[in-house]
Parts: structure tokens; C-alpha cells; sequence
């Protein structure tokens, strides 16, 4: 099978190699890598190989290039895992040039609002399962990235910002007459960056770092990357933690409403100025470095441009606004702290901030949650505890299945919230959902301590989070029993990942010195 995302790709190699002729330059496949794609692994097993298949990406793709054969390096990226391990591994031979080449996302289908309303239907039993795949078929229609504002579309816009792919790339479609014309001036870009002796390692500084962080904030980009952006960061010998996202945030105005965060999706935003307009406003608002490297020519200012406009223009306040008329004043992630650890909860398309103070329900999988949601068990205001859901636990899997339960819960006028250990993704936001929360329930966390009915307050205002507990009796409670299996479909030989893995706030990555 292979995945609509990663179709475009199929004929890159050959189209590659004969534009690289051209310039008498000889092009060849160094490696491929897992490209898992979330969606089709969602509520499987399989998804717990996810996050590790970013190191296992990295790794890899450092494999191909290790037999210091090449003078320049073309990385082939879209989805979640996939950006950041390639990214990982070309910090690793930061004496190369590299440039990254999108593929674009497919056309608009149905609009992800009818799409997440139709979940929603299916959770609460209101339609039967063909009315829910005919729906998907027509969301997901045709090869190209999926259109909504997720992780794979949070690293586009991120590559692009930061310089490292060409302008305009992020959100060009496949097959189009500008997508070829991309792919071939990447391939001249390379061989011209190549015959220059200009690397990838000069190229990707703290300002580029920070660039990265400010994009992500002001987009409302996937929570995914509060994870990545630590891992890539040491990689490239920055050290960033969520802090410095938090007290960024403080800073960088909210400038897009894309779906999940808005109604919009990404050609709609795309057509609407983009990420031109996006870098224009943040470098004008001073929240974005302009003195940068990047693969084109011109530097950062070529991308404040768009190719087939002479100037970049707000086409519709809805999607995309001024430094000076924000959505929000602060960016759409914010750092949660208090006796339960510390965690991230994404708040760009929350409706309000009030403050929940109600009991927990605990559970140990999504699937004790779904189950307690077929039964009606959830029908009442509470807080939903999903632990054992860390890296260490069971390689830290997207919890998706929960989000059309929880929004009809939300939509009965029941105030719920989740609290877990382990991720949302880019997906998250239209609830409250504290997630990443670490430390996590296997490394001894005190998400492990709470019990049903334990009084629980969020209060996002104040960024804080806790069980209504005192230190003594928390710290007096057993920790739960964690009964993951980590057997089947491959997760026996991750076992070496779970034992060695960082915690999410250090980037949950392998490559961590964890003594």
C-alpha cells in the first residue's frame, strides 16, 4: 500500500536524475526510511512505533549517506516522524548542502469541518460505518498531503521559514505546472549551493532555531513539535527546553486560524498569503530573525514573496491577519505546570480559558475510555486521566481515537478536559487536553498516583495543573500497574528504544546521554 501522502514522491528519483543530467550532475537514491503515515496506523498497535520510527529515520537515512559518495543532498519529507528524523540525520553531516523538497497537499475535498463532524456523528452512534468511509474517501480523495493544519503541514511551513526548502514550496500542489518548476530549480539550488562549498551546518543556526519556534507559535502549529524541536535543536548543538517556547509564546502573536484552530484549510491558507505572509508580518513584528542563510539566493526576504502575486496581501482576516490585529495576542501553545508535572496544552482554538475543578477519571488505555464512553459512563463533567502512555511505557502513541468521543461529550455541555502522558499531535485543541505530561506514569510520574474520583483543577490562565492532594498523601500513593504489552506487529524489537528513550521534554529521543 502506499500512502496518498508520500505518492507524489513516486516518480521524484527519475525526475530528479534527469534534471541533475542536465547540469551534467549524476543524482542517485542514497536510502529510503520509514514513512509511516499516523493516519492509516491510528487506534492500532502499529502506532507505537511512531515517535520511534523518527529516530529510526534519522538512523537510517545517516546509513545512505554514510558512504561519503555525494556532494549535495536532496531530502524527500512530508509527514510527522518523517521532517525530523531527515532533519536529525542532516545536522549529522552538516558539511554537506542539503535542501529539503516538499510535495504539496491534494486538492480540497470536503471541508475538515464536515469531515470532524461526521467522526462525531459516528462516536455518538448517529451513522454506521460506510456513511463514516465514504466520508473519509471524499476528505482524502487523491495523492498529496492531507489538508488539514497538522504535523506534516506544521513541517512544511517550518522547513520553508526557516529557509532550507524554497519559497512556496509548502503548500504547492502536486502535478502542477509551479510544483515541476520547484523540483527542477531545487535540483539547480543544490548543485549551485554544492559548486559553492556552502553547508547545511552553516546554514541552520540558534536564529533559524528560534525562527522555527516563532513560526510554530504563531500558526498554531502541532504540539508534536514542542517534542521534535527539542530533539533537533541537540542535534544541531542548541539547547532549547519548553520554556523558551513558553516565554516566546508571550511574545509572538497568533496569526492563523487554520483547521483544527479554524475552519480553513491549507490551500485555503495558502491562497490566502501563506507562509510569505506569515514570515513578512513576524520579521516587521520583530519576532523573527531576517538575518538568516537559507537555499535561495535572496535570503529570507525572497520568502516574503509569492510568485504569482506582486505583493503579498491578507485575502481573508478569517484565515490570516496582521502582527497589529492578532487572533491572539500570545502564541497557541502554552506549558503547564503543577504537583501532576509539567505538560503542554494547546490553546489556539480553545473557545475559553475557564478554569476546570472537577473529579478524574482514570484510565490506563484510550480504549478503557471509549468503552467508558459506549456505556455513558462519561456523560457528567470530569477530567479524563490516560497514563501509561509515555515513550518509556509504550513508545508514546497519538491518542486520536479520543477526540470525536470527548467533542460529544463537549458538545452534551459537559465540561471535560484529558490529561495524559501520552500525545494528541496536531489534531488537538478543540478541548482541553494537557498532554506530554511528564514525568510520565512508568518513570515514577505522579500522573501514576491520581485516582478516580480525585478532585483535579486546570486552570490555563495561571498555567496550572494539579491533583487536590497534599504532598504527603501523593507522595504516600502506590503507583498504578502498567500492563503494556509491547508485543506484535514489531514493538518486541523497540524494546531497546523504551529502555534507553529521554523524556518528552528532552526531546524523547534516543540519542539523548540519559546517564
Amino acid at each position: 500500500m502506499t500512502c496518498f501522502q508520500h505518492k507524489p514522491y513516486e516518480d521524484y528519483p527519475k525526475i530528479i536524475r534527469n534534471f541533475a543530467a542536465n547540469y551534467g550532475a549524476t543524482a542517485q537514491v542514497a536510502s529510503g526510511v520509514p514513512a509511516m503515515c499516523d493516519g492509516v496506523t491510528q487506534g492500532e498497535p502499529g502506532m507505537e512505533l511512531s515517535l520511534f520510527s523518527r529516530d529510526t529515520i534519522a538512523m537510517s537515512s545517516s546509513i545512505g549517506l554514510s558512504h561519503d559518495v555525494f556532494d549535495g543532498v536532496l531530502m524527500l519529507g512530508i509527514c510527522d516522524k518523517i521532517v525530523p528524523g531527515l532533519l536529525i540525520s542532516a545536522l549529522t553531516f552538516g558539511h554537506m548542502p542539503i535542501a529539503f523538497m516538499s510535495a504539496g497537499p491534494m486538492p480540497s475535498g470536503i471541508s475538515n469541518i464536515e469531515k470532524a463532524q461526521t467522526r462525531n456523528a459516528f462516536a455518538a452512534g448517529d451513522i454506521d460505518r460506510s456513511e463514516l468511509i465514504a466520508s473519509e474517501q471524499a476528505a482524502y480523495h487523491t495523492s498529496g498531503t492531507c489538508t488539514f493544519y497538522g504535523t506534516a503541514n506544521t513541517n512544511q511551513l517550518i522547513m520553508e521559514i526557516m529557509g532550507i526548502q524554497l519559497p512556496g514550496s509548502s503548500f504547492t500542489p502536486p502535478g502542477s505546472k509551479l510544483r515541476d518548476g520547484l523540483i527542477k530549480k531545487t535540483v539547480d539550488t543544490i548543485l549551485e549551493l554544492s559548486n559553492k562549498d556552502i553547508s547545511f551546518g552553516e546554514m541552520l543556526t540558534a536564529k533559524s532555531c528560534i525562527n522555527a519556534m516563532a513560526a510554530l507559535l504563531a500558526t498554531g502549529g502541532s504540539t508534536n513539535h514542542l517534542i521534535h524541536w527539542v530533539a533537533i535543536a541537540r542535534a544541531a548543538g542548541i539547547i532549547i527546553d519548553w520554556t523558551d517556547f513558553h516565554n516566546l509564546a508571550k511574545s509572538v502573536p497568533l496569526l492563523a486560524s487554520v483547521y483544527p484552530n479554524g475552519k480553513a484549510d491549507v490551500n485555503e491558507f495558502q491562497a490566502s498569503g501563506g507562509p510569505a505572509f506569515i514570515i513578512r508580518e513576524l520579521i516587521d513584528a520583530g519576532c523573527m530573525y531576517s538575518d538568516v542563510a537559507t537555499v535561495s539566493k535572496g535570503g529570507l526576504g525572497e520568502y516574503t514573496k509569492v510568485v504569482w502575486i506582486n505583493e503579498v496581501k491578507i485575502l481573508d482576516q478569517g484565515i490570516i491577519r496582521d502582527a497589529n490585529n492578532p487572533f491572539k495576542k500570545s502564541g497557541g501553545i502554552k506549558l503547564m505546570q503543577g504537583n501532576i508535572g509539567k505538560g503542554i496544552i494547546k490553546t489556539s482554538a480553545l473557545k475559553t480559558s475557564e478554569t476546570i475543578k472537577t473529579e478524574a477519571l482514570v484510565f490506563n488505555c484510550q480504549n478503557k475510555v471509549i468503552d467508558a464512553f459506549n456505556k455513558g459512563d462519561l456523560n457528567k463533567d470530569c477530567i479524563i486521566v490516560v497514563r501509561g502512555q509515555g515513550p518509556s511505557a509504550n513508545g508514546m502513541p497519538e491518542l486520536h481515537k479520543l477526540t470525536s468521543p470527548i467533542n460529544v461529550l463537549q458538545s452534551k455541555g459537559y465540561k471535560i478536559a484529558l490529561i495524559t502522558d501520552g500525545r494528541m499531535s496536531g489534531a488537538s485543541g478543540s478541548f482541553p487536553a494537557i498532554i506530554h505530561v511528564t514525568p510520565e506514569a512508568k518513570n515514577d510520574g505522579a500522573i501514576g498516583k491520581i485516582n478516580n474520583g480525585d478532585e483535579v483543577i486546570i486552570d490555563i490562565k495561571s498555567g496550572l495543573f494539579s491533583v487536590n492532594l497534599s504532598n504527603e498523601e501523593l507522595a504516600s500513593r502506590n503507583l498504578c500497574e502498567l500492563n503494556n504489552s509491547n508485543q506484535g506487529v514489531g514493538r518486541e524489537l523497540f524494546n531497546i528504544f523504551r529502555s534507553n528513550v529521554g523524556s518528552t521534554d528532552d526531546g524523547a529521543s534516543i540519542f539523548m546521554d540519559n546517564s
